[in-house]
């Protein structure tokens, strides 16, 4: 994410995760954030969350204090996947309520090749007339989505706002061979606790971009 302030000084972050997901719909992410440090150097933190609905739990691996917190997972938690196929279904049924509205405009983009796969492209672009929330000029921003036509998950995803700056989501090195059964489990020689049952929990483990 990349953010300019006036005078043209500039804020970046950066989140980078690795995703594994298996044919049985378990899910581990391995989450790296980094962001500059009061020294200059980036400072980093780890964070691994493995969602289990063969197990029917999540678990977060604390691979500081060699510690798992192991919840159950909620009978009405959707899968990650499930979760993504939702909000692509809701963008589609809003992009459709958002055609009525002059101040937003949808383009085709066609299709090419994204990271690697076939993808095709929307951009959504909006325009928040002048006076609308006290701006004193129209405020325009943009959202871009390439979606995998074979996998049906956005590889490509690109907003921008002059209210929040710039934020590009990518899905890359893209593998589809089955991945370790073992990644999956808690890991050898880790302490695991038992957490309490909720919705809220399994909502909260599912990846984020």
């Amino acid at each position: 994410m990349q953010r300019t302030l006036a005078g043209g000084n500039t804020i970046q972050t950066q989140h980078q995760s690795t995703v594994y997901r298996d044919s049985q719909g378990r899910v581990r992410t391995e989450t790296a954030m980094q962001r500059p440090g009061a020294s200059g150097v980036k400072a980093s933190a780890n964070a691994i969350t493995i969602h289990d609905p063969v197990a029917g739990v999540v678990r977060r691996i604390d691979t500081q204090n060699r510690v798992v917190n192991e919840m159950t997972l909620h009978a009405g938690s959707p899968r990650p996947g499930a979760a993504s196929a939702q909000h692509a279904f809701a963008s589609r049924r809003a992009g459709v309520h958002r055609g009525a509205d002059p101040n937003v405009t949808t383009e085709d983009l066609g299709q090419q090749i994204v990271n690697g796969v076939a993808a095709t492209g929307q951009r959504i672009t909006r325009t928040i007339p002048e006076g609308a929330i006290g701006n004193a000029q129209p405020i325009q921003s943009t959202r871009e989505v390439w979606t995998s036509t074979e996998l049906k998950v956005p590889v490509l995803i690109k907003t921008s706002d002059p209210r929040s700056g710039t934020t590009v989501t990518q899905l890359t090195n893209i593998n589809r061979a089955e991945p370790d059964a073992a990644l999956f489990q808690a890991p050898a020689g880790y302490t695991v606790r038992q957490g309490a049952a909720g919705r809220a929990m399994g909502r909260g483990a599912h990846p984020q971009h």
